[in-house]
């Protein structure tokens, strides 16, 4: 089968399609054939092991895996013989997990992996986009328990993860406030944000609002300044943090009624099957910036890494 493969770190160059062999389905397992992947932040940081502490798990000299790509979208082909869950023609969606493994035709995974069945009103190519800022998003936001009416502002809005978030905390009720780059500035609004900032002209935290919640999706805005910003027993989230950051957080979580949250995020077949009902109700729409082949990968990273895309990229396999 083709896929997309890479021997050592560095550039979009040093990814390149190749043939390699088609994996077969143990008892547990499906074999999907990939319709849609996409490419997001973790792809490119894995591709050239930024931070540096990613080689402490993923490799310390050159990658262990070979196939970047966490999420998929596609039919299932083939079953183990202790299936269940899933059967012969499926039209499933999700992600991979630490397996990776989705810029190829094809890949195995456990019945039990983080998949549902596809929303029956989008195509593979829109549905292979919900679950990484998808499971992101909805890991913080009930974690966070937004309840209506409270303010909440995204950071980063634009992106895979915010565009979801934005939609999720909608849906739970929260007036939301945006901050994008001017050029977002109407599509953040068109999916249910109340309010939105421009960075570029505005630092929100300069405004004297004082939010609930404060989700920063992209490890941008500045944290003793954020802590301002919140109401007396508020929330910061920090999804994309390091590990300064984690300690500072804890820390300030310990010593004043503001909180701040942070972490690895947990994925379950229970979120996506959560996100494929809001999918298929409407309250959730698929946000995609560009579309390239497969062949087109490098090129599709290399877009990605400048940090300006508008949602989602995707890459359609087959």
């Amino acid at each position: 089968m083709k896929a997309i493969a890479y021997t050592h770190y560095g550039p979009p160059e040093v990814l390149h399609l190749k043939e390699i062999e088609k994996p077969v389905p143990k008892d547990h397992e499906i074999l999907i054939k990939i319709r849609a992947t996409t490419v997001n932040s973790a792809d490119w940081r894995l591709r050239k092991a930024d931070p540096f502490g990613v080689r402490l798990f993923f490799g310390l000299f050159k990658p262990k895996k070979n196939v970047l790509g966490g999420v998929f979208s596609g039919e299932v082909e083939s079953v183990g013989k202790k299936v269940r869950l899933f059967k012969t023609g499926d039209q499933v969606f999700g992600s991979t997990g630490m397996s990776f493994g989705a810029y190829a035709e094809y890949k195995c995974l456990p019945e039990s992996a983080t998949i549902a069945l596809k929303p029956g009103n989008i195509t593979h190519t829109e549905a292979a986009v919900i679950p990484f800022g998808g499971t992101t998003a909805l890991h913080f936001i009930k974690k966070a328990n937004i309840k209506p009416g409270q303010k909440v502002l995204i950071y980063g809005a634009s992106g895979a993860v915010g565009t979801t978030a934005v939609q999720l905390a909608k849906y739970f009720g929260a007036s939301v406030t945006g901050v994008c780059s001017t050029s977002n500035l109407a599509m953040v609004k068109s999916l249910g944000a109340e309010h939105v900032i421009d960075y570029i002209k505005e630092d929100f935290t300069l405004n004297h609002e004082k939010y609930d919640v404060i989700f920063d999706t992209v490890d941008k805005i500045s944290f003793s300044n954020s802590l301002k910003s919140l109401s007396r027993n508020g929330l910061l989230i920090l999804s994309a943090t390091g590990m300064s950051f984690m300690i500072r957080g804890f820390w300030t979580s310990l010593t004043s009624s503001r909180k701040v949250m942070t972490g690895v995020i947990s994925e379950n077949a229970e979120d996506i099957v959560f996100l494929k009902g809001l999918v298929e109700t409407g309250k959730i729409k698929p946000v995609i910036d560009k579309i390239y082949p497969i062949e087109k990968i490098p090129e599709a990273h290399a877009y990605v890494e400048k940090g300006h895309k508008k949602g989602n990229v995707a890459i359609e396999v087959a």
